[in-house]
This record gives structure tokens, sequence and C-alpha cells, in this order.
């Protein structure tokens, strides 16, 4: 029997919002992340690499393995499990996930990722001696395999992987190096697990809903077992009769009885009664005993702890807090370590300019200064491990508690958000708006500091301001004559996931755990604006939402190119004359086809509710040369951001209508509180004027406000939870219309200059959003505004900023 176990305990009472700047809390020792949520870890971490994904432990427990699969270096860590210090550590050029240990320890095997092969490390001496390659295929993009989890028997004759890219399952003689046979699955697979017997081998299917059984001698599939949904990480039990799965996009683990095949019950993992995504369980443990499963969730940030004494009808004990986003949880003893994918915050920051690593994969040829150039959201986070004692059940309440005291999120706020009476704001469904129409527009990659740096008002730094006043006029109006909003964060680090935040409050584990891998030049499937199903959060998007809700909506080349809509919900909802990301065209262009489509749907009183706007010519194209200089691409598309507000303020609609403008993430250049914080804008009739709010916001936060305005539900625990604008606006609205500024610069100039920075952006590849490797388009961004000698400044870039002087001091 299905059953769904909730924890409601330690439900922490509504806290009024107050302006808060992400960071260390004095009075808490919290960590306050840029999206709101807080982190207080158990027990004490060591430093690993870029998003460590997957831990394995060896037979007798003496060894601890870590493959480290983020978008800079990649590695494979090998640390002592009594000691807690790293043994060793191999760069990897390629890899990906998978990773198992010999049983008799003598072999650590290792996914190549996209070089499509398994690297089979000698362990001697407690170290990672000679490697060997079992090759599966020709290397990406000739061969599309990418192996992700790894099982081995137990006299090492056998090893399965199975993999991402050609959805099958190897089984490879790893003495001989040869594949003994390649199955096909039916969806992406993640992991396997093999049975104590050896006679079967469970497969997670990432993309399909289920888990697949091999039958070993006989090498095929032989049964498939529906699960939640992006089922992921498994566990056996050492008889083999349970098998527990982890569901990412259902914040679940299903428990099955191998012996009939059958789902007995499943776990929900969340802090309170929802089915909002944005826990993402991905990590499974059981305690030496099996009594007690560890869950990791890696969107709330902690340990969900179950007694599964008795599977079927196991019982929630309470929550762990760990690092930032924990991907990987293990027992050994009364010790529980945790992998912390983007890592364990209470250290601060890196302090400027980094060395760029040998293993650099960003596909050009790098230029002098390429030792000493500021380091790139992508690769900032560095991981952690945390070793945590095994919790008495006093200290796991007291765990729990913090748990619940670092989460914003409640059931309660779900229902009824965070606002104030008489707001043109509602709180709930069901309460009106005057405001009807919402046009959200979506911009490219910039930070706070490069475009209102010179903002008086605002907490800028203006030597890192290169788009200032007289590049983007437009955006410094709408800052300075409504609301200046100068701690906006985004919830995304690249445009992978941030269109994916933008348009669902959410990154589901599919997109947050490989685009790393082709950010990182690395190879690999793309294509994460609706173009696969696989990476969709399990509501869908806010279209989607829009669609079930009656909503009608419109969308001008976002997750869409002219009239292709990348998702079904967009279908002949799409404008046929504009544009997605298409650096050659000019934001004029869209602003043109907005202008065009908006006037035949004012003559037919057909403008939509909602309507999405991609103005991105902001990204620019570096200095390569015969394309637009980036301050003329930028100032393109602040006019036309201004033309169309403009346009929209002076027609019968303005007085019903708002407009949210933001970047999509800020990965584009320097800002001197946080790698996040992004230059974001609310423009129309019942927005206040002449207004600084310092209010702490985020990318979910606009989104809810949004769908208050709408009537529609939170689309995740993000949205949910996320403090929505209402300080921004007022009950007394002002219809004054906006009038366009033009720039102070020619919008067509172009790059004519040969120098360093021209020859390293003819590599630059700009037919898709983020294919130019972005630290090097920064710098050459930078050198366009500020001249060819000169060198960009080390700004803090970080998950969050500690705000103590001496601190600030140490770190500038």
């Amino acid at each position: 029997m299905k059953k769904y176990l909730f924890v409601s305990m330690f439900i922490l009472a509504f806290q009024s919002v107050s302006a808060q700047w992400p960071g260390k809390i004095e009075s808490t020792k919290q960590i306050l992340l840029p999206n709101g949520w807080k982190l207080s870890p158990a027990g004490h971490s060591l430093q690993l690499g870029d998003l460590p994904l997957n831990m394995q432990v060896s037979a007798s427990g003496k060894f601890i393995a870590v493959t480290n699969n983020g978008q800079s270096t990649q590695s494979i860590q090998l640390i002592d499990s009594k000691t807690e210090q790293i043994l060793d550590e191999k760069i990897l050029k390629k890899s990906w996930y998978g990773l198992a240990f010999s049983k008799d320890e003598k072999h650590l095997y290792v996914s190549g990722g996209n070089d499509n092969l398994i690297i089979n490390f000698n362990i001697r001496e407690n170290k990672l001696a000679e490697s060997d390659t079992i090759k599966l295929g020709l290397v990406w993009p000739k061969g599309k395999i990418s192996p992700a989890g790894i099982a081995v028997n137990k006299n090492n004759t056998k090893l399965f992987t199975v993999t991402k890219e050609d959805s099958s399952l190897y089984i490879i003689d790893p003495t001989k190096k040869t594949i003994l046979k390649k199955i096909q699955l039916p969806a992406i697979a993640y992991s396997c697990a093999l049975s104590p017997d050896e006679t079967q081998l469970y497969i997670s299917l990432w993309g399909g809903r289920a888990v697949a059984i091999v039958n070993i001698a006989e090498e095929k599939i032989i049964a498939s077992i529906p699960v939640g949904d992006h089922p992921n990480e498994l566990l056996l039990n050492k008889k083999g009769n349970y098998l527990f799965v982890a569901n990412a996009n259902d914040n679940t683990v299903s428990v099955i009885n191998t012996t009939n095949n059958k789902v007995i019950e499943t776990i929900a993992t969340t802090l309170y009664a929802t089915q909002l995504t944005g826990s993402t369980t991905n990590g499974l443990a059981l305690s030496i005993n099996e009594k007690t499963l560890y869950i990791a969730n890696a969107d709330n940030n902690c340990l969900a702890v179950f007694d599964v004494s008795k599977p079927g009808t196991s019982q929630s004990q309470g929550f762990i807090p760990v690092g930032w986003y924990p991907t990987s949880v293990k027992v050994i003893g009364s010790k529980i370590m945790v992998t912390n994918g983007k890592g364990n915050t209470s250290l601060a920051n890196p302090k400027g300019p980094q060395p760029i690593s040998k293993a650099d994969n960003s596909g050009y040829q790098m230029g002098s200064t390429a030792n000493n150039r500021l380091q790139y959201i992508a690769g900032l986070f560095k991981g952690s491990i945390s070793f945590i004692d095994v919790p008495k059940p006093e200290q796991l309440k007291t765990y729990t508690s913090q748990v619940y005291a670092n989460t914003p999120f409640s059931d309660k706020k779900a229902i009824t958000a965070d606002g104030e009476e008489g707001n043109p704001i509602p709180r709930k469904l069901g309460e009106k708006s005057p405001i009807k129409h919402v046009f959200y527009i979506i911009k490219e990659n910039r930070t706070y500091d490069q475009v209102l740096g010179d903002m008086p008002k605002g907490n800028g730094d203006s030597s890192l301001t290169l788009f200032g006043k007289r590049i983007t006029p437009n955006q410094h109006a709408f800052a300075e004559n409504y609301v200046l909003l100068d701690n906006f964060y985004v919830d995304a680090e690249v445009s992978a996931d941030g269109h994916n935040w933008s348009m669902a409050a959410y990154a589901t584990d599919v997109v947050e755990k490989t685009w790393p891998t082709s950010y990182g030049a690395r190879g690999g499937t793309t294509n994460y604006e609706g173009g696969r199903p696989v990476t969709y959060p399990k509501g869908g998007f806010i279209w989607d939402y829009c669609q079930r809700a009656g909503v009608s909506y419109r969308s001008y080349g976002e997750f869409g190119d002219y009239a292709k809509a990348n998702i079904k919900s967009l279908q002949g909802h799409m404008c046929t004359n504009s544009p997605g990301f298409d650096m050659d065209i000019t934001d004029q262009v869209r602003a043109d086809a907005w202008i065009k489509d908006f006037d035949s749907l004012l003559v037919a009183n057909a403008v939509p509710q909602f309507s999405t706007l991609r103005v991105s010519n902001d990204h620019t194209s570096g200095q390569k040369k015969g394309k637009v200089s980036p301050q003329s691409a930028v100032a393109d598309n602040d006019l036309a951001v201004g033309r169309i507000l403009e346009k929209l303020s002076q027609s019968a609609v303005w007085k019903e209508s708002v407009v949210f403008i933001l970047e999509d993430d800020a990965q584009n250049g320097p800002d001197h509180v946080d790698a996040h914080r992004s230059p974001a804008y609310v423009v129309g009739p019942y927005v206040k004027r002449n207004t600084a709010v310092h209010t702490m916001y985020s990318t979910s936060g606009f989104l809810r406000t949004m769908e208050l305005i709408l009537g529609l539900p939170p689309m995740s625990q993000y949205d949910a939870a996320a403090v929505p604008l209402f300080e921004c606006f007022t009950n007394k609205p002002d219809f004054t219309p906006y009038n366009a500024i033009k720039p102070a610069i020619n919008l067509n100039n172009r790059n004519v200059a040969v120098n360093e920075s021209s020859r390293r952006s003819e590599f630059f590849n700009f037919a898709k959003e983020d294919s130019a490797p972005d630290l090097d388009l920064n710098e050459v961004v930078w050198k366009s505004v500020k001249g060819e000698n000169s060198v960009m400044p080390a700004p803090k870039r970080s998950a969050f900023v500690i705000l103590e002087k001496k601190k600030k001091d140490d770190d500038d």
C-alpha cells in the first residue's frame, strides 16, 4: 500500500519581513543565502572540489572517494575515513557522477564523462596510482554515451555502467577492457545497484519515472517498476530485499519490496505537507543497523531522517541541517558523511583573481593575462564534505528546529503570501488586484554594479560600472523614477538554469547536474530552454499554470523562436515575428515586433493577461571584429526596453498594467556584493515613485508577485517562500506615461580594433546564449570599455558576503 508520510513538527511562527543582506547573521550564526534560505551545517567539514556529485565508501569503510563534476576543474579525491583528510587527488579531463570501488579495494572505477570511457585507478599505499581506461566509444561529439552510475561484482569480473547520452547499460569485463553486452534502456539513466546475490541489476531511469530490472544471466530487462519523477540514487539493504529510490522531482523516496517488485510505500521528504517541487531528493544512506534512513534534500539543504525498521510503516524522526545543495550521503559506523555540491559557506568567498587550472577546457588559446583573471561564478562554489556524528534523539530535535529556522518556506505561505492590506498585490488566490496585465521582460546576464553601480541611492561600486547612465538612460530612469532595487538576486548561476528559474522558480536536478559539464566545454546534450522534457519541473512552467488557470498568455522569443515553440503549452501562443536568442538581430527588431503585435491585439481587444518578452542583446558579442560593440549592444537593449515601456504607457491598458524586468542570470560581470546580484526593475501606475527599496528580493519573489496578480498558485517551494514585491507598490496610481530616452552613443558602433581581446573573441561562439567562455567574455567586455591595457578589478564573487567591516577590509 502506498502511503505519504509528512513531517509537521517544530513549525516556527511567522516572522515579519524586514530588509536583510546576504551573509552571516551574527545573532543566530546562520548564513543567509541570496535566495532567502539559510545555512547552519551540522558537524564539521572538509573542502572538496567543484560540484561533488557522488561519494562512495570502500568495502571496509577505510576509504571515501568523491568525484567533482563542476564547470571548472574536475577531479577525483581519495579520503581517509578515520583521519578525515584527503589522501590523494587526481585532476580529470572529463568526469560525471559514476564511481565505484572494487570489493578488494585495489581499484577505483570513475566515469570519464563525455570522453566515453571508464577510468580504472589502481589504489596502492593509500594513493591513486597508475590508471587505465576502458573505452566505450568515440569521444564526444562523435560518440554520445557519457557513463553515469557504475557497479562492480565481487570478484571484479564484471563492471556495469549506465549512460545518460545514449540511455544504455554497458556490461564490461574490466580486466580485458572489453564490452560484453550493450542493452538499450527506455530512458536516460542515472544510477545502478547490483543485488547481493549478483543476479539482478537495478537501474534508475532518470527520465522515465521507473526503475528497470536487468537479469544478469539473461542479460536483458525483465521488469520495470513505476516510481516517482526523476528517480536518481538507489540503495539496497544488505539482504537486498528492499530497494530505496530517491525521486528528485517528487520530493519522495519509493520503497520497493524486491521479492515481488512492488512499491510498498512512498516517503515524502518535505518539511511540510506539500506537493510543491523544491526539496530535490537525491541521496540515500542507511545506518549500520539499517533501522534509520538518511535522505539528502538538495534544495532544502538538509537530511530527512526516517525510522525504516518496519518497511511499509516508516516514521519521520526529523531533519539535520547540512551545506548548500547536498548531493550524496553515506554512513560509516556512527558517522554520517554528506557531500555539499555548492559548499559549506560559513567560510565566505574567494579573494579576487585566481589562477586558471591547466585543465582549462574553454576551447581557445588563452591570452597572456589568463592566469590573473577573476574566477567565473560557475566555478566559484567549492564543494565540501560534512562529517556529522549520528545524533541522539535530543540532538536530532535541536537539528530539526534548526532546519525549520533555516527554511523560509511553509505550507501556510503557499496559501497566504507575505503582504499588507490594501496593497495592489493580493496575498492569496481569489483576491483581486487592480492590475490586469503583466508584462515580463527577460534580459541576459548583467550584474547590478555593471549597470547601476553609479546610482547614488543604491549600494553600488561605480568603479565596476561599465554601462552607466550614458549607455542605459532608460534603466536608470526606471530605477530613479520608480523603485531602485539594490538588494535583488537571481536564483540561477548561468543561463542554462537561469531561464528555468525565470519561468518555473526552480531548476530540476537534471538541469543543475548537467549544465556545468557543457559550460566547461566538456560536451553533453544541452538545450535547457524547454527543448528536452527530461529537464521540465513536475508542474511545468508558468505558461502551463496560466493554461490550467484560464489566464491568457503570449510569448515573444522566450522558450521559442518566431512561431516555433519549445514546449507544448506555448504552441499557438508565440508571436510569429519575435526571434529568440540571436546576437545578429538587434533588440530594436524585437521591440518593433512586439509593438506591431501589441497594436493588433489592442484593436482586437485581445491583449493577454500575461506576456513574456525576450530582449537579450545586453549579452553582447564581446570584441569580435565586425560585431556590434558591447556598449552599443547594451544601449540597443536599453532603448528597446524603453520603447516598449513608452508604447505600453501610452495605451489604453496602461492603467491596469505592470512591467517586471530582470536578467535571467548575473554571470557576465563583477559585483561588489554578490555574484548573483543583478539589476531588476518594476514599472507601472501602481508602482511607487522615486523610492529606494532595500528589501531582499529574488527571481522567485518576482514570479510570486506575478502569480498573485494573475491568480496563479506557486510553482515551487521557492516562489511560495519568496517575499513578494508588495513594498514596491502603492494603492494610489500615477498614470503618467513613460517617454523613452535615446542613449548617448551610436547603436551601430562595430568592433574594429585588432588586439588581443578581438583575437580571443574570434573563438567565441555566439550562436546560443552562454556558448562563449564566460570568464573571457567578461574580461574582453571590460577591456572594450576601460581600455585594452586595463586590469579588471577583483570584486567579491560569492554565494554570500560577510558584512563585518574587518572581514570586508581583509577581502579587499
